[in-house]
């Protein structure tokens, strides 16, 4: 399963997420602080959907209300 999803109130624009059999494959973010979503994508790799969403969930950048992990989180939720 492909998942581009379009975040909201953070640096990137997009997440571009592969998973199968509920396990995340890859994680690329489309802008954003390129080493940081770098070391999002390679910490989730290999991760159960699940895990992931429980682990990324509410995380708050900058007063922001979401982040990068929160966005990917939500996005995540549509595998579910």
């Amino acid at each position: 399963m492909t998942i581009n999803y379009v975040t909201r109130g953070v640096c990137s624009r997009q997440i571009s997420i592969e998973v199968t059999n509920g396990v995340i494959d890859s994680v690329k973010f489309l802008g954003g602080c390129h080493g940081n979503t770098q070391g999002i994508s390679a910490l989730v790799k290999g991760m159960k959907v699940e895990d992931a969403i429980s682990r990324l969930e509410g995380i708050d950048c900058g007063g922001r209300g979401t982040s990068c992990p929160d966005q990917l989180a939500k996005a995540l939720k549509q595998a579910l």
